[in-house]
């Protein structure tokens, strides 16, 4: 099972708590597969990545707390 999610830099809380749990947390710039990239909002290019593809879930982390993000990224695996 892949246990790679994509996380923003500035999401550390997150990127804490996935590691807890086992995931390997790597850069949304990575060419990695991954199961989901974390966002801290889809709006305004925040990442500057426009032309990213990816085809796993994007997941935006605005109103979130990261177990909740936790919780959706288990729902996924």
């Amino acid at each position: 099972m892949n246990k790679k999610v994509a996380v923003e830099e500035s999401l550390t809380g997150l990127k804490e708590l996935l590691e807890e749990e086992g995931y390997t947390v790597v850069s949304p710039g990575s060419q990695e597969e991954v199961l989901a990239m974390v966002v801290t909002g889809l709006d305004n290019n925040t990442m500057n990545m426009q032309d990213i593809n990816t085809r796993a879930p994007v997941i935006e982390m605005a109103g979130k707390t990261p177990e909740q993000v936790l919780a959706r990224i288990k729902e996924l695996a």
